[in-house]
């Protein structure tokens, strides 16, 4: 089943239909998708789709020359072998003369890394002739974001200019995974949108005909689970040496946010472990923070797990590990449930903000900006945190986030309202408070007496 994704299927078939040449970068990190994106937007068009494999250049020639010929439903297996890339790319520009196709190189890196002149053979054939062949479509597609955005996007790429539109695929929002499934509970789909952290490929392994419990069970907590070595996978397919990122995600979900701490744990230097992060930032699974609505001029930066499943994995698969492979499941599950709402508050506060995108033209600020902020509070000698703020210029949205089984007291919101005043740099602040069980007389009492307080229940962001 194709889902969200609309937005780009709908561009791209505007691109497609204008009367001129096409260069188009696709590109995102692994399992999000974009593959299945492309199919849906050639499933009714005439294409040539071929995906470049880590091998020899003659290799991909050969697989290259095979996708020319499955065009035409010729015999793949006596297809004719071009010579050189150069003419199988002319072949596919002669054949474009007649009639519009779309030629698909997925895993561009690939091919590049086994015939290093493809970038440079690809901006002469675009200067020369592809430019003036309006039915010709090409899309570039890869996983490697360092290489995508380096050398194929980036200044010093021969294709720098020739692109005519690119597409970086996410994964999807809360409300994108939601419509995916259609029996779940409205607490379960939260959980699950946690546990996949929005990447197609693992809700696809999700059932909304079992339970949570049975879910996470096939998936993570059985060695033949598709998510028990998907970490591993991962960091084996994109790194060169996992077994340090491995160690420096772990040193992150353990609790070291700083570099010196995440340095530390690991045993680098602190230079060392900056550029094992930056690298894990690129694939999506580390992010680094600043409090926002600080304009960049923070330096408390601190690095947390931003990739969903890697968060979940970490924080409870090592810890369960011996059970999960002597085969007692139901004994991890009991260790993980009790703390499902305990990992679900990073969740939440995605979900939050998701929200406000959501309803963005309908906010009391068109923000600019949204993040968390921490600071310090000098009168309590001790360091505050606010989930959400959505700021613009000196406007902001104050929020706080609560997923937890009892109903938010007013106390929350008094903190809230107290907090505001590390924020002297606002002028003008509005409040909200989201809670998964809702609100208590006393904090819907106090929300009542000021229009800039907004008290929004879980079941009122699924409506």
């Amino acid at each position: 089943m194709f889902i969200g994704r609309k937005n780009e299927l709908q561009q791209l078939n505007t691109l497609y239909k204008q009367n001129r040449f096409q260069c188009v970068i696709i590109y995102g990190r692994r399992r999000v998708g974009k593959t299945t994106l492309i199919n849906e937007f050639i499933k009714d068009k005439d294409a040539v789709y071929f995906t470049g494999i880590e091998s020899t250049a003659k290799d991909n020639l050969e697989s290259f020359s095979r996708s020319i010929a499955a065009l035409n439903n010729t015999n793949t297996n006596n297809a004719p072998l071009y010579k050189d890339f150069r003419s199988a790319l002319t072949e596919i520009d002669a054949l474009a003369q007649s009639r519009k196709i779309v030629l698909v190189i997925d895993e561009y890196p690939y091919l590049a890394r086994s015939y290093r002149p493809i970038s440079s053979l690809l901006q002469e054939l675009i200067d020369t002739k592809f430019k003036n062949n309006t039915n010709l479509f090409i899309i570039l597609c890869g996983s490697s974001m360092s290489f995508m955005e380096k050398q194929v996007l980036g200044y010093q790429s021969p294709l720098y200019g020739r692109r005519t539109a690119q597409f970086h695929i996410k994964p999807f929002t809360f409300y994108e995974s939601a419509a995916y499934y259609k029996n779940f509970s409205s607490e379960d789909l939260a959980v699950i949108y946690g546990v996949t952290g929005g990447i197609p490929l693992y809700m696809s392994f999700i059932s909304d005909s079992l339970s949570l419990k049975d879910n996470i069970i096939n998936t993570f907590l059985t060695p033949s689970g598709y998510m028990y070595e998907e970490p591993f996978n991962l960091l084996n397919q994109e790194l060169r040496e996992p077994s340090m990122y491995n160690a420096i995600i772990r040193a992150v979900a353990t609790g070291s946010s700083r570099i010196s701490e995440i340095a530390s744990k690991v045993g680098i230097e602190n230079a060392t472990a900056t550029n094992y992060i930056d690298k894990l930032i690129e694939l999506g699974i580390i992010e680094k923070e600043i409090p926002a609505g600080t304009a960049g001029k923070s330096h408390k930066s601190v690095y947390g797990i931003k990739d969903g499943m890697f968060r979940f994995w970490y924080k409870f698969i090592p810890e369960n590990n011996i059970l999960i492979q002597r085969n007692m499941p139901e004994a991890a599950w009991n260790n993980i449930h009790p703390r499902i709402n305990e990992y679900m508050g990073k969740v939440f506060e995605n979900i939050c903000a998701d929200y406000l995108l959501e309803n963005y033209t309908s906010l009391p600020v068109q923000f600019q900006n949204l993040g968390r902020w921490w600071g310090n509070n000098p009168k309590l000698k001790r360091e505050e945190e606010i989930d959400i703020i959505a700021t613009s210029g000196d406007k902001a949205i104050i929020c706080e986030c609560k997923w937890r089984n009892e109903k938010t007291d007013k106390n929350v919101l008094e903190t809230l309202l107290e907090r505001r005043k590390l924020l002297p740099w606002f002028n003008e602040c509005y409040y909200c408070i989201f809670s998964k069980a809702g609100f208590t007389s006393a904090c819907q009492q106090l929300a009542d007496s000021s229009n800039k307080i907004k008290l929004i229940t879980y079941s009122d962001m699924l409506k």
